[in-house]
C-alpha cells in the first residue's frame, strides 16, 4: 500500500489537472518589425484562439502570402478529444489515490507519462505539416528549401519573424503533475524494494512505513510534493490577470466594432482567464456589461487614464466626468482620470457631472450607446466646442487642456454686432 503522504500528492496532482480546462496549455508567439506589438496564439484543451482579439486571423492571412495552411481550430480533431483525454486520467488519478495501491501508481504514470509522449510527437507532426507542406502554386512568397515550422519548444528565426513556442500555464500544471507521478512512483518502488530494518528489539519495536526517521524515504518527500502541487496549482490558477496596453489604430472595439482611433478614452475588460476585450470609450464598455449574460464572466474592468492616457485604472477606483464638452469617441462625454484633483479641475473648465463608477453604472439608458450605431459619433452637434476651447482637445492631456482654456476665459469676449457677447 502507498504512504498517506503518497496518496495526498497523488491526490493533488489528479486535482490539478482540472486547471488545464481553464488556463492555456501552449502559446506561440511572432514578433517582427512591422508588429511591434506581436502576434500571438493560445492552444487550449479544445480550441485555438488568438493572444488579441485578431491575431489568429492576421496569422492566417501572412500564412495564405507563403501557401501554409489556415489554422481552423474546429477542423484539428485532437481538440475535440484532449477533453475527455485529460477527464479520463483525472478519475484514474483519483481512482488510483483512493484505493491507495502501488501498482495503481505505477499504472497511472506510465499511461500519464505515455500520454505525454504521443502528444508532444504529435504537436510536433502538426506544426511539421503545417510548415513543409505548402500550397506552392498559389502562394505569393516562395522560397526554395525554406520551411516555416516553428520550434517545438524555443525560439526560431522564419524570414523576418521570431517564432517562440512555450507551455503556457495549464501546460505547466502538466509537466509538475508528470514529475510528480515519477518522483512518487520512484519513492514508492525504492520503499518496497529498499534495505529493511536489521535489527528488531523489544525496547526498539519495528517502524512503519510512515514513522521512520529523517535518514529513510518516509512520508516527508511525499508530502512536500502534494504542497508544491497544490501550490503551483495555486499559483497558475488564481493568478491575476493583468491589462494589455491599448493599441490605438489597432484594436477593435467589442461592442461597436469600431477601431480605437486616438487615446484618452480606451478601455478594457478582462475575463478570469485573461481574455482581453478592448473599446473605444467608457460609454461602450458599460452597454457590454449590460449585455452580458452571466457577470461572473468579468475578472475587472479598465479605464484610461485622461490625464495619462498611457495608463490604466481600474474602473472602481477611477473618478469619472459626464459633460456635453468634453466629448467621448461615441459622443457621450464619458472621461475617466485617476485622480480627483484631475477631474474636478475638468468639472471647472468644461462643466458636467462628477461621478464614480456606480455612478456611471446608475446612469440612464442614454449612454449606452447602441452597437450598430455610429452615427453618434459622427454628429457635428455632439462635438460642437464651445468658444475657447481648443480644437480635438481631448487629444491634449487635462493639464495642457485646462490651462488653454482658463487663458480663454480670461481674455476679453470680442464684441458682437451690437456690442455684446456674441455667444448670446
Amino acid at each position: 500500500m502507498m504512504t498517506k503522504g503518497s496518496r495526498i500528492a497523488l491526490l493533488v496532482a489528479s486535482l490539478a489537472l482540472g486547471l488545464v480546462y481553464v488556463l492555456p496549455l501552449w502559446r506561440i508567439t511572432l514578433q517582427a518589425p512591422q508588429y511591434p506589438e506581436g502576434l500571438g496564439m493560445v492552444i487550449r484543451i479544445n480550441t485555438i484562439e488568438g493572444v488579441k482579439q485578431h491575431d489568429l486571423t492576421n496569422i492566417n492571412n501572412l500564412n495564405h502570402y507563403i501557401g501554409m495552411k489556415r489554422i481552423v481550430p474546429e477542423a484539428i480533431p485532437e481538440l475535440k478529444i484532449m477533453p475527455y483525454a485529460v477527464g479520463a486520467l483525472m478519475l484514474l488519478g483519483l481512482l488510483a489515490a483512493a484505493l491507495g495501491r502501488r501498482k495503481g501508481l505505477y499504472a497511472w504514470t506510465g499511461i500519464f507519462l505515455l500520454s505525454a509522449v504521443v502528444g508532444m510527437v504529435d504537436f510536433w507532426k502538426w506544426e511539421y505539416d503545417y510548415g513543409h507542406n505548402l500550397d506552392q502554386e498559389n502562394a505569393i512568397i516562395k522560397v526554395p528549401g525554406m520551411s516555416y515550422q516553428p520550434p517545438l519548444i524555443g525560439s526560431r528565426q522564419i524570414l523576418n519573424f521570431t517564432a517562440h513556442s512555450w507551455p503556457g500555464s495549464g501546460g505547466w500544471i502538466l509537466i509538475l503533475a508528470g514529475a510528480g507521478a515519477a518522483f512518487l512512483s520512484f519513492s514508492e518502488f525504492r520503499r518496497r524494494h529498499g534495505p529493511k530494518p536489521a535489527v528488531t528489539t523489544e525496547s526498539h519495536p519495528p517502524q512503519d512505513e510512515d514513522s521512520r526517521g529523517p535518514g529513510s524515504t518516509g512520508p516527508a518527500g511525499p508530502t512536500m510534493l502534494a504542497l508544491a502541487l497544490a501550490g503551483a496549482a495555486v499559483t497558475a490558477g488564481c493568478g491575476s490577470p493583468e491589462p494589455r496596453a491599448l493599441v490605438y489604430g489597432s484594436d477593435a472595439c467589442d461592442h461597436c466594432l469600431m477601431g480605437l482611433a486616438g487615446p484618452g478614452h480606451g478601455t478594457e475588460l478582462l475575463t478570469p482567464t485573461g481574455r482581453a476585450y478592448t473599446f473605444d470609450s467608457i460609454e461602450c464598455m458599460v452597454g457590454f456589461l449590460d449585455a452580458m449574460e452571466d457577470p461572473e464572466e468579468v475578472h475587472s474592468l479598465w479605464v484610461t487614464d485622461f490625464a495619462e492616457p498611457e495608463v490604466l485604472i481600474p474602473a472602481e477606483k477611477a473618478f469619472f466626468l459626464a459633460s456635453p464638452t468634453l466629448t467621448s469617441p461615441m459622443g457621450l462625454g464619458l472621461t475617466g482620470f485617476a485622480r480627483v484633483e484631475d477631474r474636478d479641475g475638468a468639472v471647472n473648465a468644461f462643466g458636467g457631472e462628477a461621478l464614480d463608477w456606480n455612478g456611471v453604472r446608475e446612469s440612464p439608458e442614454g449612454i449606452r450607446p447602441d452597437p450598430g450605431d455610429t452615427t453618434r459619433a459622427m454628429d457635428p452637434h455632439r462635438r460642437r466646442r464651445r468658444p475657447g476651447l481648443p480644437p480635438r482637445h481631448h487629444r491634449g492631456g487635462t493639464r495642457r487642456v485646462l490651462r488653454a482654456h482658463h487663458r480663454a476665459r480670461s481674455s476679453p469676449d470680442p464684441p458682437g454686432p451690437s456690442g455684446g457677447d456674441p455667444g448670446r
